[in-house]
C-alpha cells in the first residue's frame, strides 16, 4: 500500500475535456454516418478518446506506482468499482425485463390469454401466441431458434473455466507471485477471446443458416440484444485483463497493493454471471 499519510486530492487534469470533445466527435461523426455522409468525425472522435484512455490511465498508473494513494482513496476506488457494476447489473436487468414482458405478459396477451381475448379478437384474430414468437405480423419471416447444446455450451464451459484461471491469478498475486499471475491471466484473456470467436462464428451460422436476425421479431431482438451486448463486454473486459497482465510482466502489483487487478476481476466475474443468466434463460428456458 501507498505510504501516503492525506487524503488525496486529484490534480487539475485536461484529460476530461479531452474526453468530452472526442465523445462528442465521435457522435457527430455516427450521426453522420447513419445518415450515409462519411466516417471521417466518426474516425477523428475515436483516436481522441483512444488517446484520452492512454493518457488518463498512463497517469493513474503512475501515481497509484509513485505511492500518491493510500487506504482512504483505495476505499474509494472499491466504491467507485462496486457502483459501476451495480449499474451495469441494472443495464442487463432492463433487457432480462423485457425479455420476461415479451414471454410472460404481452405474448399471451396478444393471443388472448387471460381476460384479454377481444385483444385478440380485434387487433389479431387467429394468433396463437407461442414462444418464441415473431409477432402477429410474423416479421422477419420464417427462421429457426438458436440451441444451447453446442457453440452455447461451449462458450459457457469456456467463461466458467476462464473464471477459474482468473481466480487462480488473484490467489497468485495475493501470495506475490506476479510470474504466476500473469501466466494465468494470459490463459484467462485467451478462453475470453475465444469465447468472442464462437459468439462471431454462431452469429454468422444464426444469420446464414437460421434466417435468425435482429429482425426477426421480439425473439431475434432480444436474443441479440442479450447476447450482443454482453459479447460487447467480454471484449472489454478481456482488453481490462489483457492490460492488467502487461503491467504485471512490466513489474506492476503486489500481494498488497494490486486494486487494479481485483477491479478488473470482479468485472470479470460479473461478465461470467450475466453469461449463466443468458445461458438459462434466452438459450434453454
Amino acid at each position: 500500500m501507498s505510504t501516503a499519510t492525506g487524503y488525496y486530492v486529484p490534480h487539475e487534469a485536461r484529460w476530461p475535456i479531452v474526453g468530452s470533445i472526442g465523445l462528442f466527435a465521435f457522435f457527430w461523426g455516427f450521426a453522420d454516418v447513419v445518415n450515409g455522409t462519411g466516417w471521417m468525425w466518426m474516425a477523428v472522435g475515436a483516436a481522441i478518446v483512444i488517446y484520452m484512455m492512454f493518457g488518463w490511465f498512463g497517469l493513474v498508473i503512475r501515481e497509484s506506482e509513485g505511492g500518491i494513494y493510500n487506504a482512504k482513496v483505495d476505499v474509494s476506488f472499491r466504491m467507485g468499482m462496486g457502483w459501476f457494476i451495480f449499474s451495469e447489473v441494472m443495464f442487463f436487468a432492463a433487457f432480462f425485463g423485457a425479455l420476461f414482458y415479451a414471454r410472460q405478459l404481452s405474448g399471451p396477451w396478444l393471443g388472448g390469454e387471460g381476460n384479454n381475448a377481444m385483444t385478440n379478437a380485434v387487433l389479431y384474430p387467429g394468433f396463437d401466441y407461442v414462444w418464441p414468437s415473431n409477432g402477429p405480423g410474423a416479421i422477419g419471416g420464417d427462421y429457426q431458434i438458436m440451441g444451447w447444446f453446442g457453440l452455447p455450451l461451449i462458450n459457457t464451459l469456456l467463461l466458467l473455466t476462464s473464471g477459474v484461471t482468473c481466480t487462480i491469478a488473484h490467489h497468485a498475486i495475493r501470495d506475490g507471485d506476479r510470474k504466476k499471475m500473469v501466466r494465468w491471466l494470459a490463459a484467462t484473456v485467451a478462453l475470453g477471446f475465444i469465447f468472442v470467436g464462437c459468439q462471431a462464428y454462431e452469429y454468422i451460422h444464426a444469420y446464414q443458416d437460421l434466417n435468425l436476425k435482429l429482425t426477426s421479431g421480439i425473439y431475434g431482438s432480444t436474443f441479440f440484444m442479450l447476447t450482443g451486448f454482453h459479447g460487447f463486454h467480454v471484449c472489454m473486459g478481456a482488453l481490462i485483463l489483457m492490460i492488467v497482465m502487461f503491467r504485471g510482466m512490466k513489474g506492476h502489483f503486489t500481494a498488497e497493493n494490486h486494486f487494479a487487478f481485483e477491479a478488473a476481476a470482479w468485472y470479470w466475474h460479473f461478465v461470467d454471471v450475466v453469461w449463466l443468466g443468458l445461458f438459462l434463460f434466452v438459450y434453454i428456458f
